[in-house]
């Protein structure tokens, strides 16, 4: 197996490796799903032992997101394909930019292209969209971070993403961390808001000291309840910016506040301006559209050879598009 050489990750992007094991797993349900049978149309077309030089190209700016993912990608229906990555995670790229280059068997590129491709095109533009909040909070020390509202089986690769746009990471799981919501509140308290300090220090009280504590409050009125059971953040949701602005000078520092609800390109600036450590943006992952990239590729086929033959030595490659 070709080793995969990459840059070095842009500066300041907190991203980390992806788990191998995830990203296989993902792929090879992908794979099933695309050619549960193989790919017949490259299986009757292609010559087996032809090769081909496939490069990821940019067709609109972003930033990229995806590269180990690609790599697997090709590598698994090709252990040796040899894969360059020619643009970090966490990079900004201009159209036109070639992101990652391919050599290995031709058929077996195909058959990955379009996996690997859906799947790089969702991360890129994950990234591309939380790199556009986080610009727009420079400055102010709010976080952007996501939510649960991922593709269902691909969150490893979406919350990756997002921390290749500069963006954090809320809980993983329901599994990682308490997050009291407005149902949670209202099954505990009976619809009682006088039982909420007292209800939430039980809680509090049955976990270890490294779980995290986080509560959501619709109005101003719950605020001091809540910071009373001695949680570690409260969420703010569906503020005004001017009880946003209330709700941090009331909290004091006496936990983290995280702004949700109505947070777009349009607002975040404004959230961020009214002095929110966290703003959690659910459309980082649930409503991006696909980066447009493309994968070009290069078969050594002769044009005239017939189908199923190998060609001869000396052919010259040509080109096709991907």
């Amino acid at each position: 197996m070709t080793a995969t050489s990459a840059p070095a990750t842009a500066p300041g992007v907190r991203t980390a490796t992806l788990p191998a094991d995830a990203v296989l797993a993902v792929l090879r349900a992908a794979l099933q799903e695309d050619a549960p049978y193989g790919d017949i149309t490259s299986q009757t077309l292609i010559p087996a032992e032809a090769q081909a030089t496939a490069v990821l190209n940019a067709r609109v700016p972003g930033v990229f997101s995806g590269g180990q993912v690609f790599a697997a990608a090709m590598k698994l229906t090709d252990p040796d394909a040899a894969v360059e990555l020619l643009v970090a995670d966490g990079a900004a790229f201009t159209p036109g930019t070639p992101l990652a280059r391919v050599t290995g068997n031709a058929r077996s590129v195909l058959l990955a292209e379009r996996v690997a491709l859906n799947l790089v095109q969702r991360m890129s533009a994950i990234a591309t969209r939380t790199a556009e909040f986080v610009a727009l909070v420079d400055g102010t020390g709010a976080r952007i971070t996501d939510t649960r509202k991922t593709t269902p089986g691909l969150r490893v690769l979406e919350r990756y993403a997002v921390r290749c746009g500069g963006g954090a990471n809320h809980r993983f799981s329901l599994s990682d961390a308490v997050l009291a919501k407005d149902n949670h509140l209202a099954v505990l308290t009976g619809g009682d808001p006088a039982r909420l300090t007292a209800v939430l220090q039980g809680a509090r009280a049955q976990l270890g000291h490294t779980t995290h504590f986080e509560v959501e409050v619709d109005s101003m009125e719950q605020i001091e309840p809540v910071l009373a059971a001695g949680v570690d953040t409260i969420m703010l949701d569906n503020f005004s910016l001017a009880e946003l602005a209330a709700g941090v000078a009331l909290v004091r520092g006496r936990a983290r506040v995280e702004a949700s609800g109505n947070v777009d390109l349009a607002t975040v600036a404004r959230i961020a301006a009214t002095g929110v450590d966290l703003i959690s943006v659910g459309g980082l992952t649930h409503s991006v559209t696909a980066l447009d990239l493309g994968l070009d590729i290069q078969l050594d086929i002769q044009p005239d050879v017939p189908a199923g033959r190998a060609p001869g030595p000396g052919a010259d490659p040509a080109p096709a598009r991907g």
